[in-house]
C-alpha cells in the first residue's frame, strides 16, 4: 500500500495468494506429499488455512494413510481446507520455462535507482519517529497503518513541530472519525485545522477541555480554530481581577474543607482548583487559580 502496488482491500479481492503445505516427521529431513492451497484472501486466513492443512496432513500420516497430491481449497466458514482437483505428479504442476517469455536480467544500476525512487517503507517511518521525535512506539505504529495517515501526521507537524502532542491528539481525536478505503482516507478536519488548534493550546488561549470542544465544531467545515473559540466565548480566563472572587467564593462555601486545608492537608489545594475550574467551566487558566487560591487560603498548616 505504500508504494501504490495495491490498495489493500482484501475484503474486495485485492489479495489472492496460494501456499503449499507439506510435512515430515521430527528429526527427518524429508517431507511429504504436497498440497497446494488456492486463492486464499486474507493474512489471517493464510495462517488459519496452513495450520488446518498441518493437522489434516498430521492426522492422515497417523492413521497410516497417505497423503495425496492435490489441490484445495479453504474454507473460512468452517476452518476447514476443501479437495478441487488431483495432481497425478509434479510435472502436473506445468514446471517448465515459458518459450514465448525469454529471461529477463535487470541490471543493478536499474535495480538500485528503483530502489532509491521507493518512498519511505513504515518500517523505516516508525524507526525514524521513536529515534528522532519521541514517539512510543505504540503511537508509531497506530500512525502508520495507512499512508494517509503519515501523510497526514507529516503535515500537522509541518505546521505544529510537536511530534508526540500531534500525535497524541490524531490518535485519540482525528482518528475516531477518520474512514479509509484501500489507498485513500477521509478525515473529518484539515491538517491545517489540527496545527492550529494544537497551538492554540500551546499558547494557553484554550484549555484541553475547550479544545475538545472547538474541535467538534471544526469536523467537516473548513473554519479557523481561532474564530470559533471567539465566537463560542472559549477563552481562557487569565485576568486576576476577573478569577479572584470566584476564587474567594469556592473558599467561603467550603469552610470545613479550609479547616481542614489549613489544618495541614495540603493535597485539598487541588480540590479547591477543580471547584474553580468546574465552576469557570474549565475556562479559568488553573497555574493562576492555583496561585490565587495560595493566596486567600494561606499556607497548608497555618492555622
Amino acid at each position: 500500500m505504500f508504494i501504490g502496488a495495491n490498495d489493500g482491500n482484501l475484503e474486495e479481492g485485492s489479495f489472492r495468494c496460494d501456499a503449499n503445505v507439506s510435512i515430515r516427521p521430527l528429526g527427518t529431513s524429508t517431507l511429504g506429499t504436497r498440497t497446494e492451497l488456492k486463492n486464499i484472501n486474507s493474512f489471517r486466513n493464510v495462517q488459519r488455512a496452513i495450520d488446518a492443512e498441518i493437522a489434516r496432513q498430521i492426522a492422515i500420516v497417523e492413521e497410516g494413510g497417505q497423503v495425496e497430491q492435490q489441490t484445495r481449497s479453504f474454507d473460512p466458514d468452517s476452518g476447514q481446507t476443501r479437495p478441487l482437483r488431483s495432481k497425478a505428479d509434479a510435472h502436473d504442476y506445468r514446471y517448465f520455462p515459458e518459450p514465448d517469455l525469454p529471461p529477463l536480467v535487470l541490471s543493478e544500476a536499474l535495480v538500485s535507482a528503483q530502489r532509491a525512487a521507493v518512498a519511505e517503507l513504515p518500517n523505516a517511518v516508525r524507526q525514524r519517529w521513536t529515534s528522532e521525535w519521541g514517539l512510543s512506539p505504540g503511537a508509531a505504529a497506530t500512525l502508520t497503518q495507512h499512508p494517509e495517515y503519515v501523510r497526514f501526521f507529516h503535515e500537522v507537524c509541518a505546521l505544529f513541530p510537536q511530534p508526540v502532542k500531534a500525535a497524541n491528539w490524531i490518535q485519540t481525536e482525528v482518528l475516531r472519525d477518520t474512514e479509509s478505503h484501500g489507498l485513500t482516507a477521509r478525515f473529518p478536519v484539515s491538517p491545517r485545522q489540527v496545527a492550529e488548534l494544537l497551538a492554540l493550546v500551546e499558547s494557553g488561549k484554550i484549555g484541553g477541555p475547550q479544545a475538545k470542544k472547538v474541535y467538534q465544531g471544526l469536523v467537516g467545515s473548513e473554519r479557523s480554530p481561532a474564530e470559533l473559540v471567539e465566537e463560542l466565548g472559549l477563552s481562557v480566563v487569565s485576568d486576576d481581577a476577573a478569577l479572584r472572587p470566584l476564587c474567594q467564593r469556592v473558599v467561603d462555601e467550603n469552610p470545613k474543607t479550609v479547616a481542614q486545608y489549613r489544618a495541614g492537608k495540603a493535597t485539598l489545594l487541588g480540590f479547591f482548583v477543580g471547584q474553580v475550574m468546574k465552576q469557570s467551566q474549565g475556562r479559568a487558566n488553573p497555574q493562576l487559580v492555583g496561585r490565587l487560591l495560595g493566596e486567600i487560603l494561606g499556607p497548608p498548616g497555618a492555622s
